[in-house]
């Protein structure tokens, strides 16, 4: 099997970076993770991905405060070119990539966020549920656009809002669902099945091919 090459973007403890790591030690998982690249130093992921043998890095936006966004992202991009990835996984990466770095990695660059989309967008998501009273709540994959939490969806789990929930509890639910989320959009995208089309007004939808249910009844594909 060819496994796609996968480098994730962190900025933080690396908790979905990894859920997708145990998930690429199965044979047949369709990608391998090659390198973990952050932003932040003292990241807790790096230690994380080091321990579990893999290749690290750390470009620091901080340090490219008068250069600008654009040459952080040339950076970033040069980084991850080195570890030869086919795929860029953010996983709690809390950086806006420039447009010049999304078209760069256009269809092969996925992103996860903690709410329904396109609800929710932004930081907060949770107080902004509860505030809401929403009776659902939940996570996003999607192919990552230019404008903020916006791109095709590649799959989805929804998690009730109980009423006794405040933003602490709702989000230990929602980042459990993430952990399975994650790893069966990544299999969907580096296996091929799933894949960007336009429809006949232009609006980018993902559609699988070939269609088939996920293994975890509770997560939506497609």
């Amino acid at each position: 099997m060819n496994r796609r090459r996968v480098v994730i973007l962190v900025s933080g403890r690396g908790s979905n970076m990894t859920a997708l790591i145990e998930a690429a030690r199965a044979p047949d998982f369709p990608a391998q993770i090659v390198g973990v690249i952050a932003n932040v130093p003292d990241a807790g992921a790096l230690e994380k991905a080091a321990a579990a043998g893999l290749a690290t890095a750390v470009v620091d936006h901080r340090t490219y405060k008068e250069a600008g966004r654009q040459a952080f992202d040339r950076a970033l991009d040069g980084e991850i070119r080195v570890m030869r990835a086919d795929l860029v996984v953010l996983a709690g990466f809390m950086r806006l990539l420039t447009p010049w770095f999304v078209d760069t990695w256009r269809d092969r660059l996925i992103n996860i966020h903690p709410s329904l989309l396109p609800s929710y967008k932004g930081l907060h998501t949770h107080e902004r549920a509860l505030a809401d009273g929403v009776k659902l709540a939940g996570c996003t994959v999607h192919f990552v656009r230019a404008d903020m939490d916006d791109g095709p969806m590649i799959g989805q789990v929804a998690v009730p809002v109980l009423s006794s929930d405040t933003p602490d509890s709702l989000a230990a639910r929602v980042l459990a669902a993430e952990w399975r989320l994650y790893p069966a959009a990544l299999a969907a995208v580096a296996s091929g099945r799933a894949r960007v089309t336009r429809d006949p007004e232009g609006r980018e939808r993902v559609v699988f091919d070939p269609a088939e249910p996920p293994v975890d009844p509770l997560i939506w594909l497609g």
